[in-house]
């Protein structure tokens, strides 16, 4: 499969459209957790569904579910009852082997800690997903990963190591490196959790244009000021939907 190019724009889909499918359709989905002395239920009964192109942003308390429903919803983890269905594909359909093909090629993952490779040049960590999926033809690897670096603003730093960047840098190359196979969906994990202000802005203005081209966002978040950048915000408390706002 051919990487979307860059130069080349995705159909938009800001927010629902009548007759728009789902892209994410989330079904009384129920997560626990056994421990030694007890079990833990993260998600109960949550039912959520997400159209295409849509820049959602899921908030709550530390111990809501937001970090285990983005689990969910990138294969990482899977539900205790309930169905999650992402792109066209039911995960618990999926082997453990067939979920790291399907996620390499449909998610976009972005953490709150960047999560790069330390050995590795910026530049070799954003190729390290093509590596492993093999979307990108390997004489093409080299040359995307510069194009994305540039997309993101740090080209300069492409053959540097991550810990010669400061971390809104680090959380660019994050992006570039997310953003590597073309996934249709970029989910991220507190991404300007670690970040001063501004360069939380710039981030943030960042996955606004990426969403601008049509992708489909989801950004885990405590920080409620992040609806200025999107469509859709929903709310988690002790597991459950306790709020679903569209703009």
């Amino acid at each position: 499969m051919e990487a979307y190019p860059l130069n080349q724009t995705r159909t938009s889909s800001k927010g629902p459209q009548p007759g728009d499918d789902h892209i994410i359709d989330l079904r009384q989905v129920v997560k626990t957790y056994q421990t030694p002395s007890q079990s833990f239920t993260a998600l109960q009964d949550l039912s959520l569904c997400i159209q295409t192109g849509e820049f959602v942003a899921v908030v709550g308390k530390s111990g809501s579910g937001k970090t285990t429903l983005l689990n969910l919803l990138a294969g990482i983890d899977r539900p205790t009852s309930g169905i999650v269905s992402v792109a066209g594909t039911e995960l618990h359909t999926l082997s453990e082997s067939e979920l790291a093909e399907w996620r390499g090629r449909t998610i976009g993952l972005v953490f709150q800690f960047f999560q790069l490779l330390p050995t590795l040049t910026i530049v070799e960590n954003v190729m390290l997903p093509m590596d492993f999926v093999e979307a990108v033809p390997s004489t093409k690897r080299r040359a995307r990963a510069l194009e994305l670096l540039e997309r993101v603003g740090i080209a300069d730093q492409a053959d540097k190591l991550p810990v010669t960047l400061s971390g809104g840098q680090q959380q660019r190359a994050a992006i570039a490196r997310a953003l590597a196979n073309d996934p249709p969906i970029l989910m991220a994990d507190e991404p300007t959790g670690n970040l001063d202000e501004a360069t939380r802005k710039s981030v943030l203005d960042l996955f606004a244009k990426l969403n601008e081209d049509g992708r489909t966002l989801i950004v885990v978040t405590h920080e409620r000021d992040i609806s200025d950048y999107t469509d859709r915000q929903v709310t988690l408390v002790d597991g459950r939907v306790a709020d679903d706002t569209q703009k």
